[in-house]
């Protein structure tokens, strides 16, 4: 049973085929953000005090400069991937391409930000 009118099949107005990664991919980075969550909280909760050199010197170990890193990548993906389904289900006409735009840069822009922030601090820079 297919369920393509002949029209959309004439004009190849059929799926995308693209949903089903983009969903498995947001499920994906959804358990992986489950235990880097609990352990970033837990984490900072734990700390003696959050004094700058404090901060400073827990980012500066390496498991915890490596679960950081992780922890931007997959919430950075994970936001652009929810916040490009709301656009698109919500936002019509040419205002959906630029905001999808400005979407990826906005996000392309933190995750660089965030990586280069964890790396100064873990290689010694500050």
């Amino acid at each position: 049973m297919n369920l393509i009118t002949p029209l959309n099949r004439v004009l190849g107005l059929g799926s995308a085929k693209g949903g089903a990664d983009h969903w498995w991919a947001q499920r994906l980075t959804a358990v992986a953000l489950l235990p880097l969550g609990l352990w970033l909280a837990f984490s900072l909760a734990t700390l003696d005090g959050f004094s700058y050199a404090m901060v400073v010197n827990w980012v500066r170990e390496p498991i915890t400069s490596v679960l950081l890193l992780l922890s931007v990548v997959a919430l950075l993906y994970h936001s652009y991937l929810g916040i490009q389904v709301v656009v698109e289900d919500y936002v019509h006409g040419k205002a959906k391409v630029v905001v999808l735009v400005l979407s990826a840069f906005a996000h392309v822009f933190f995750a660089v930000a965030g990586l280069f922030s964890i790396l100064k601090i873990a290689f010694g820079a500050l």
